[in-house]
């Protein structure tokens, strides 16, 4: 098997196994990602240092040392800060910034021993649903390279499918981890709100934005997340929780469960809002394939209700870009970043480092923000958005009380051209299934449940209570042990 054809797993089994090194798969994953720059997934590499690392993690091999991830490759989204490689969130604005710092999703990665491949492609500030906002060009699926790869986490997504790197890291503010894995053929999971730390994780929302892996199976995607989750006293919203072995959750056998059945006794809620007539024919046949393979396990399947799910879309569409306009506040030209070349005065040099520094969509979400922020709508608009989120929150909890977990589809539709979608608010509607999961600050993940229209990838949405990321990945793990969807790659591959 060739290295790019392992996952992190299988990696890291290899690894200890010493069948092979990690600079020899370096070697061979720098050398595809080269190869490979038409799909527009990396933005930045430092080969010279990957190989450093790489020869480092050889050597702690040699010298017994054994950790799931020491020596396995990993590429992380351009909305963390890293030491070495530039920091762009996607943005012109940061063009060329480079941190004095890692934000402690990246560090932890790195003392768990992964070699950094360098930096993904992703929407400005990870505002989008298909990777078109990037200022530095679009990232193409790599299932069919005329198709978006989905956003904000496109990048990570499209390397990940294209084999270019085993596992990237993502962040999902309001479905941006899960949809793309769902449009490329990958596994995502956006963790509970506070299980990974947002510190060096340039802010687009910061009550919704949270971190998490995107691989090709739950496995991978399970030691990652041991990795990269656990509390961090820097960041004000990390859940204060001791470290937990996700992997280790994930192989656990459910109590009465048998081999043949290992999801005996498992509750998966149908929410009926999550299939409703205008979800593509294609995509319930897929997922509803999947939903079957999951009671063959041995789960049960019940009817449950969101009710308040089309109300998710404008909640988010206010929550969000509210905290937009006050988290890029701080982009002004006067500390770093972007700053005009010409301008009058200061007032005309915020305007004009902003004009030139944003892109259309950071534009259009800070204008939105800035309005139901403001004096006399503030109380019509922002207000009442938080008190529905609440009662989203709540629907979760009712739907909790006669299930373990809630299952749909990641999108209403498989991954649509590039360039097609112009108007945003097609953009927006999108999001319809993953934004609830995101204002109650749930645990969700997207696993591979088949093929829709042209071949295209579909995923299957699985969300669990609060700190409930073992039970999901269990499940993910069952119905990849009794199916191929994940294994699949693109044509060419």
């Amino acid at each position: 098997m060739k290295p790019h054809e392992m996952g992190v797993a299988e990696i890291g089994r290899a690894l200890r196994a010493h069948e092979v090194s990690s600079l020899e798969i370096t070697e061979h994953l720098l050398t595809r990602l080269t190869e490979q720059q038409r799909l527009g997934a990396f933005l930045a590499t430092d080969a010279d240092a990957a190989r450093a690392q790489a020869r480092s993690a050889d050597a702690r091999l040699a010298q017994g040392a054994g950790g799931p991830l020491l020596g396995v490759p990993v590429a992380h989204k351009d909305i963390f800060v890293t030491r070495g490689l530039a920091s762009t969130a996607g943005s012109k604005m940061l063009a060329g910034y480079a941190s004095p710092f890692d934000a402690t999703v990246v560090a932890r990665l790195t003392e768990a021993g992964m070699v950094t491949l360098g930096k993904l492609n992703c929407d400005e500030f990870a505002m989008g649903s298909a990777n078109e906002n990037s200022a530095f060009g679009p990232v193409r699926n790599p299932w069919n390279e005329a198709r978006v790869p989905g956003g904000s986490s496109g990048g990570s997504a499209a390397a990940v499918a294209a084999r270019l790197v085993p596992a990237a890291t993502g962040t999902d503010t309001g479905g941006s981890i899960r949809q793309p894995a769902s449009f490329c053929g990958i596994t995502g999971i956006k963790p509970t709100y506070g299980v990974c730390s947002r510190y060096g994780m340039i802010a687009f929302a910061s009550s919704l934005d949270q971190a998490g892996p995107l691989a090709r199976s739950a496995e991978d995607c399970a030691l990652l997340l041991s990795a990269m989750s656990g509390f961090d006293p820097r960041d004000a919203t990390s859940a204060e929780r001791a470290p937990q072995d996700f992997h280790a959750r994930m192989l656990a056998p459910r109590p009465g469960a048998s081999a043949a059945r290992p999801l005996e006794g498992l509750r998966i809620g149908l929410p009926r809002e999550f299939f409703p007539a205008a979800l593509a024919a294609d995509v319930e046949a897929a997922v509803r394939a999947a939903l079957a393979e999951l009671e063959k396990l041995g789960a049960t399947l019940v009817d449950v209700s969101l009710p308040r799910t089309e109300l998710s879309i404008p909640v988010y569409y206010i929550i969000a870009p509210a905290e937009a306009s006050s988290n890029l506040s701080r982009f002004d030209g006067v500390k770093f970043g972007h700053r005009a070349a010409h301008y009058a005065d200061l007032l005309d040099m915020y305007k004009k480092t902003r004009a030139e520094g944003f892109g259309p969509e950071v534009k259009r979400r800070i204008m939105i923000g800035t309005y139901v922020l403001s004096h006399g709508y503030y109380d019509a608009y922002y207000l009442q958005a938080q008190r529905l989120r609440r009662m989203i929150a709540d629907d979760f909890q009712a739907c909790f009380k006669s299930c373990d977990l809630i299952a749909g589809p990641v999108a209403p539709t498989v991954a649509w051209q590039i360039g097609a979608q112009g108007d945003p608010l097609q953009n927006y509607l999108a999001d319809i299934f993953t934004l609830p999961a995101s204002l109650a600050g749930l645990p969700g993940m997207s696993v591979p449940a088949g093929s829709g229209a042209h071949g295209m990838p579909v995923g299957l949405q699985l969300v669990g209570n609060y700190f409930d990321e073992g039970r999901l990945l269990h499940a993910a793990h069952a119905l990849q042990q009794a199916s191929d969807f994940h294994s699949r790659a693109p044509a060419g591959v």
